[in-house]
């Protein structure tokens, strides 16, 4: 979507707004059918069943296309001299495995092959941001109006899932309810419940330990709850910040010559910059995840 076609804060909504699709609200000229939204209101108004297209289709997609690069690998790998990709594949799965058994002391075949799929995925997932803002949006609106006759403007079509708090949430809560899982399984439901209950403050005083039991709870239950809120936002927020920094940028190639240069070397810059910083969020990720399935395996203390 051109900046000129709009004005600079619509251009800026048009980029943070979501391909939304689900049921229009009573009110609208199509209320009780199904369809993409128009506006930011339209998609509010379609409520929880709404989904972001965009976000499930580049998600799937590089999934996807991490899966079935690292498959065709492991089905042409060589005992000889490796290929250029094999000896890529192999240098990532070495370090995956490093940190795993640095970090993780349990015992769990699953880890390490999720250490590897999230690092990956969300680094796939994040370098999405490496793409010139417009690009995709402009071929999605092309094919909105020419497939379906959609006014171009109404078109939305954000090109980085992890800029979407539905799509980190969804990450971090899948994450949650393994190391509930793994939490309960392991430690039993007495173990667990133990861990909410009776620390960080214990005492041989069965009265003073009764007083102590809700004030554990409220500190470890916060503590709890704190894991896929942080998982989540950390990624969400750090993403969208440079999502909003490549917007901005984009901007000043709608001010003249000069100030197109200066913007394409500004753009040019963050860009060598924001491959640091999609790593790290992929790299912080994955290790979270697994100091929090080292947790979930813990069992010293019972």
């Amino acid at each position: 979507m051109s900046s000129d076609a709009l004005t600079t804060s619509e251009y800026i909504k048009h980029h943070l707004s979501n391909l939304t699709y689900g049921r229009f609200a009573e009110g609208h000229e199509h209320a009780g059918h199904w369809g993409f939204a128009h506006n930011a209101a339209d998609a509010k108004a379609m409520g929880f069943m709404a989904i972001h297209v965009d976000t499930m289709f580049w998600s799937i997609f590089l999934g996807a296309l991490f899966l079935l690069l690292f498959a065709r690998v492991a089905r042409n790998a060589s005992t000889g001299v490796p290929g250029a990709m094999q000896n890529f594949v192999e240098l990532l799965v070495e370090f995956v495995d490093g940190i795993v058994k640095g970090t993780f002391n349990g015992r769990n075949a699953m880890v390490a092959p999720m250490a590897l799929t999230i690092f990956v995925w969300v680094f796939l997932i994040n370098a999405m941001d490496l793409i010139p803002v417009d690009w995709i949006p402009q071929v999605a609106a092309m094919a909105g109006t020419t497939f379906f006759g959609m006014d171009p403007h109404h078109v939305y079509f954000k090109v980085v899932p992890s800029t979407d708090p539905n799509a980190t949430f969804g990450m971090s809560l899948a994450v949650f309810v393994l190391m509930l899982y793994y939490s309960i399984r392991i430690k039993g439901v007495g173990g667990f419940l133990g861990e909410l209950t009776l620390h960080p403050f214990s005492s041989h005083n069965k009265i003073l330990q009764l007083v102590f039991i809700p004030i554990n709870f409220l500190l470890e239950f916060v503590a709890l709850l704190a894991k896929p809120l942080s998982l989540s936002l950390r990624l969400y927020g750090n993403m969208f910040a440079g999502e909003m920094i490549f917007i901005l940028i984009a901007l000043m190639y709608g001010g003249g010559v000069a100030l197109g240069l200066f913007g394409g070397m500004l753009q040019l810059g963050w860009a060598i910059f924001h491959i640091l910083i999609i790593t790290l969020e992929a790299f912080i990720f994955m290790t979270l995840t697994v100091v929090y399935m080292d947790l979930a395996h813990q069992t010293g203390e019972h």
